[in-house]
């Protein structure tokens, strides 16, 4: 197996500075290159920090931002604003949602009135693909409607394919503390099935115990650009087993991440277990 960058910074921090740093470089890149970048992120604990620096100068400003489509690469089944909601997320932290509508004390058009500061990224609304959740649970339709709906959202507006695969040019993600990647979690009935996107029952042995929608990790092999960030010593030492033992994403799926072109960002307690 070709192995990924690795990065070993000081503490969390570092690691979100490099993250976003990382993100704006390769999206304002594809857009150069193809006019436009589809980016899937993440959820869970990883991706807010990073957030909060790629919405604020210099970074906000070295993306076209207009010319970026954001995907999601897993979410719980609830609504996009429900409090374990991996959009939720980003649109309190990379888009500000709620200063852009005039609900944070900065005016309806979103500028501060004190500062000219505008919040959030200039991400136009239709740019923006959340799993359908929120339709789904309101019509009575299941987490696998969702996921059918998502191809058919991904094969309409989303990046070129490759092998019937779509090839985003950038997926942001963590790993779970039993080693899991997107929902896809060990074991994972994903791995029997050549589904884009699809339904994950709730897991019983990590939190939270709620049904998942989730991309295929077949995404991960035709991605343009893999970034994975990693942080504290609670994840020591399901890392040192991702990136130290010989490949099995059944078993271990983030190992899906463990590829050429992929960069991991790991700070100094995540990365306690690994050989150096």
């Amino acid at each position: 197996m070709s192995e990924p960058e690795l990065h070993v910074l000081p503490d969390p921090d570092a690691c979100a500075d490099a993250a976003a740093e990382r993100i704006a470089a390769t999206l304002a890149a594809a857009v150069a290159e193809r006019g436009r970048a589809h980016w899937a992120t993440t959820g869970g604990s990883t991706p807010g920090a990073i957030y909060r620096r790629l919405a604020r100068p210099p970074l906000r400003d070295e993306v076209p931002w207009d010319r970026v489509e954001l995907w999601w690469g897993d979410d719980r089944f609830v609504p996009f604003d429900h409090p374990l909601s991996n959009v939720k997320i980003a649109m309190s932290e990379l888009l500000q949602v709620a200063a852009l509508g005039g609900r944070s004390g900065t005016g309806a058009s979103g500028i501060d009135v004190a500062t000219g500061r505008l919040p959030g990224v200039p991400l136009p609304a239709a740019n923006v693909h959340p799993f359908p959740n929120g339709e789904a649970i309101g019509n009575g339709l299941g987490a696998a409607w969702a996921a059918e709906r998502y191809v058919e959202m991904l094969r309409a507006d989303g990046p070129p394919t490759e092998g019937g695969w779509p090839a985003f040019d950038l997926i942001l993600v963590g790993i779970g503390p039993d080693g899991h990647l997107f929902s896809v979690f060990p074991g994972s009935e994903a791995f029997d099935v050549s589904r884009v996107a699809l339904a994950i029952p709730a897991p019983t042995h990590v939190g939270p115990h709620i049904e998942r929608v989730t991309l295929h990790p077949r995404v991960l092999d035709v991605a343009r650009e893999i970034v994975v960030v990693v942080t504290g010593g609670g994840k020591a030492e399901v890392l040192g087993e991702v990136l130290g033992t010989p490949p099995d994403p059944r078993r271990l799926p983030a190992q899906a991440a463990r590829r050429q072109g992929a960069v991991w960002i790991l700070d100094e307690a995540a990365a306690a277990n690994l050989a150096r």
